[in-house]
């Protein structure tokens, strides 16, 4: 498991999605209707192939959390269980 920061950059590039498509839809105001229209398309078919590149890296991130699972079961029994322990005494404290 390489890059312990994978799960940052699938937020971050998220995030760019969200604020690129804001960007669009704010510059839909002042711009006529096939202008619009192009631009749009070209948005979406980028934003689409970044959407693919981080299915792609989501899922490559599912699998080699699935091998370390199973490679190490009882490590990773015992990280789940001293979450939920701290999860519990932090919900009980409420």
């Amino acid at each position: 498991m390489g890059d312990r920061n994978g799960g940052g950059q699938v937020a971050e590039e998220l995030r760019a999605l969200v604020s690129e498509a804001e960007t669009l839809l704010r510059s839909t105001a002042n711009a006529s209707g096939a202008d619009v229209q192009e631009r749009a398309q070209a948005t979406l078919q980028e934003l689409r192939a970044r959407l693919s590149a981080l299915e792609d890296t989501v899922r490559s991130r599912a699998r080699e959390v699935d091998t370390y699972v199973r490679d190490n079961p009882w490590q990773a029994v015992a990280v789940v269980g001293g979450i939920a322990l701290l999860l519990g005494l932090a919900m009980g404290r409420k």
